[in-house]
């Protein structure tokens, strides 16, 4: 899927309501929010001039051009080329399940669907999948019935829910779990297409799945050794 990213923004937590607002007015939509803590020591932190351990993370869908326009605006905004700021990456995105989906992650940005792919020469791929809490089971038993082998779970909350109901006609929670999943490439349509089964938007647990590409990984091998037998 060229051009689509997953774009992840770390800033201080009192700095949330500004960086939402900002994404606002650029008309790219936050479809999700965690908190995290930093781990750097004090020493790094008065040295890079960080005031706040406590972390809030922004996940968003952005095209190319959008991601341009918003790195310059961030940069003019908040001058997050700055070392204290924070910071704003993108990862690019393999495949979206789903056409409403897809739509729903990219209003306000002009994206023609092309061809799904991944780099060159992955072998495998993380499937990220946004579900309401609670369901995380459901979605690794279908998960597994497709080949995948465990998961890892967070908890975050999601935005626009009002905006979501127009896309999708139903009501969403606000309260989300955001599940990790390693697969083989190869494994990644069948996993993405049971999930998307029995736990999708016509289920209770209202699940929204995407794959990024992974260039290396480290401690599959017993696990997919076991899945070989």
């Amino acid at each position: 899927m060229s051009g689509l990213y997953l774009m992840t923004t770390i800033a201080n937590r009192n700095m949330l309501p500004k960086f939402l607002g900002f994404y606002q007015e650029q008309g790219v939509l936050v479809n999700l929010i965690t908190l995290g803590r930093g781990t750097a020591t004090s020493e790094v932190m008065d040295y890079f001039g960080l005031e706040s351990a406590e972390k809030a993370v922004l996940f968003g869908v952005v095209t190319d051009d959008s991601w341009k326009s918003l790195k310059k605006a961030l940069q003019n905004r908040f001058r997050i080329d700055v070392p204290g700021t924070g910071i704003a990456f993108t990862v690019p995105l393999a495949s979206i399940g789903g056409k409403r989906e897809l739509k729903f992650l990219t209003e306000h940005q002009d994206f023609v669907k092309g061809e799904e792919g991944t780099l060159k020469d992955t072998t495998h791929e993380l499937l990220v999948v946004i579900a309401n809490q609670g369901y995380s089971n459901l979605i690794m038993e279908a998960a597994k019935s497709a080949g995948a082998g465990g998961g890892t779970v967070i908890h975050a909350r999601g935005t626009g829910m009002e905006r979501a109901e127009s896309f999708f006609g139903v009501s969403l929670a606000s309260e989300k779990e955001i599940i990790f999943i390693v697969s083989r490439t190869g494994q990644r349509n069948g996993i993405m297409k049971a999930v998307m089964k029995d736990a999708g938007m016509e289920s209770k647990a209202k699940s929204i799945i995407f794959s990024l590409p992974v260039t290396s990984t480290a401690g599959l091998r017993l696990v997919e050794d076991e899945q070989s037998d």
